[in-house]
């Protein structure tokens, strides 16, 4: 029991020391006419700020608002940190002591406040004043006096000495080919630590992260003719969704560097000093930003219709679990799908299953690893099928085709076709479970009675005639069913449409699932397949050229509303933005979902 109230005591005070808070940076003493600032710090993302009225003091400016978001590697090990800063600048008018009540705002979906504090405001002595003037002048001379406290200029860093730098594996790719992108860290001085202060979004491209969990890699590389140290910070895989030149935007990040101090020669002994055994060093924060990278993408040839998206080098498998059922019980047909390059983008192939099976849609599992050297691994989508009538079936070969960047080329690779038997089961048949295949003898049945003619006046009565009319109107109306539906199944247009709707709505509830469990990045993967997928499903556009332009007139020609064109462009350019960002209110993530929702409804 006593270890039990410990630990419960233990995970109060960790529960504690990471719970959202605002904490106030202010001075606790000011003189009449200076100048200060009040700052609030949320150390989460903050919305629905609301600051006090500072009563007794002139507001300068503010509130500023300011978010930032710094990814550190220490020693190899990443961590992530976000806060939010309001600022005001203000003045003291009068003298005395002021109470600034709190301030309030929602941080992950809580409403927190600040503490109460006071601000003390007097007025300043002809003494202090004169001290004031004093301390000015001696800062000013400790500039030049070599045994000063006060740290004197470090020295410059210069654009040769430190720099960052991005490089991609190759500037011409093809839409939807593996892209590595690396950067890096170039420097002649030693460097403590450095934060990522902005991740870039790349418009354009699927960008997925290869830095997690991998050790920085740090070597010496000659640059014209200085020698470097080098530090490999991030590494990313990006796959671009459209043709045509795009711009990968710089990093933006600070590092602290430590540079030596220098003295100021003063013509005096003191001088001799000026050595840098004598100098100490200084950590320096330095931000640096690397080169903007302009891509050349090459559109895809002409595709085959069976053509899912596939851009790599893959190799394909599966088939049937089993070659022999029963009516009425489950088999599943699998296909997997592994190699190198865009697995999580690749749509699910369709196979062709007798029309006796009842199918379900694919489950999809995957196991996809993330390197340095990129995506890599396998994607297995597995079909429930229950075939409902005795007799022998083929499942046709299955053709998965995909596109090999290195020959330029469409590559087929193939499933044999596969033959299954479906038994009676016997189960359906007689609710029995003895091993005799008669059916059970019933004891109680009397004995039938004298038969006796039907006469024709007994067939006149209505409800013959009800009964007749009930059996024709029936029949009529399977006919009429059963014709229907083999008119929807020759729609293959059609029948792609309803599957493409109900696979849409399908992954926005898988959305829904990773928005609530505040996975940023499935959700938005989830989004863009949803949307891309019903909308290449709706204008039977092939995946080859599924991009904004070809979609844009599309919809010009099939004369769409212009209204709802807008707004079709307007999701798709929100959802592209959005999936880059590197931190995305909740409010934003519900309002792409809802502009999800409702445009693929409205197509």
């Amino acid at each position: 029991m006593r270890n039990r109230i410990i630990l419960y005591v233990l995970l109060f005070l960790c529960h504690a020391l990471y719970a959202q808070e605002i904490t106030v940076q202010a001075p606790e003493e000011v003189y009449m006419g200076d100048h200060f600032t009040v700052k609030f710090t949320v150390n989460e993302q903050a919305k629905d700020f609301h600051g006090p009225s500072f009563k007794g003091f002139s507001l300068i400016a503010g509130p500023s608002t300011s978010s930032q978001t710094s990814m550190s590697f220490i020693n190899g090990q990443m961590s992530r940190s976000v806060s939010t800063s309001f600022s005001y600048t203000l003045m003291a008018d009068v003298e005395g002591t002021f109470s600034v009540e709190p301030a309030s705002c929602v941080a992950d979906g809580k409403k927190i406040s600040s503490k109460r504090f006071s601000i003390k405001v007097t007025k300043m002595s002809a003494a202090q004043q004169q001290q004031r003037q004093q301390q000015q002048q001696r800062q000013q001379r400790q500039a030049y006096d070599p045994w000063a406290q006060q740290p004197q200029p470090a020295t410059q860093i210069d654009e040769k000495t430190l720099f960052a730098r991005a490089s991609v594996s190759k500037t011409n790719p093809y839409q939807g080919e593996q892209v590595i992108i690396t950067y890096k860290i170039y420097t002649q001085v030693p460097i403590s630590q450095f934060a990522i202060d902005k991740l870039p979004g790349n418009r354009g491209f699927w960008a997925e992260d290869l830095s997690v969990g991998q050790q920085i890699k740090q070597y010496e590389e000659t640059v014209g003719d200085r020698r470097y140290q080098v530090a490999e910070i991030r590494r990313g895989a990006l796959f671009a969704q459209e043709s045509g030149k795009l711009d990968i935007e710089p990093l933006d990040l600070n590092v602290l560097a430590m540079v030596q101090q220098q003295r100021r020669r003063t013509g005096s002994i003191w001088d001799l000093f000026d050595d840098p055994f004598f100098n100490s060093r200084q950590a320096v924060e330095r931000p640096l930003r690397t080169n903007r990278i302009s891509v050349n993408v090459r559109p895809l040839p002409p595709a085959p219709d069976n053509f899912t998206g596939a851009v790599g080098s893959f190799e394909v498998q599966g088939g049937l679990t089993g070659n022999k059922v029963k009516a009425n019980e489950a088999i599943s047909y699998r296909i997997t799908v592994s190699g190198r390059g865009n697995l999580m983008l690749i749509n699910a192939p369709q196979p062709e299953f007798p029309t006796a099976f009842e199918v379900y849609d694919p489950q999809i599992d995957d196991n996809i690893r993330k390197s340095s050297d990129g995506i890599s691994g396998s994607r297995t989508y597995e079909w429930i099928l229950i075939p409902r009538n005795k007799g022998n079936y083929t499942i046709p070969e299955l053709s998965f085709v995909y596109f090999d960047p290195t020959t330029g080329q469409y590559i087929t690779k193939r499933i044999p076709k596969q033959e299954v038997t479906v038994d009676k089961n016997d189960a359906t048949t007689y609710n029995n479970s003895s091993s005799s295949s008669r059916p059970t003898t019933l004891n109680n049945i009397h004995p039938i009675s004298k038969l006796q003619p039907i006469k024709e006046k007994d067939t006149a009565g209505a409800p013959f005639y009800i009964i007749i009319a009930i059996i024709v109107a029936a029949t009529c109306t399977s006919i009429a069913i059963f014709r229907k539906r083999k008119a929807a199944e020759q729609d293959i247009a059609g029948m792609r449409l309803k599957r493409a709707t109900r696979m849409a709505r399908k992954r926005l509830k898988k959305a829904a699932a990773h928005l609530a469990g505040g996975d940023t990045m499935r959700f938005y993967e989830e989004i863009y397949r949803a949307i891309w997928g019903c909308l290449a499903d709706k204008y039977n556009i092939p995946l080859a050229e599924l991009n904004r332009d070809t979609v844009s007139e599309c919809l010009t020609d099939r004369q769409v509303p212009e209204e709802q064109q807008q707004n079709i462009m307007q999701v798709l350019q929100d959802v592209d933005m959005a999936r880059f960002a590197p931190i995305d209110p909740e409010a934003q993530k519900h309002k792409i979902y809802d502009e999800a929702l409702q445009m693929i409804a409205s197509i």
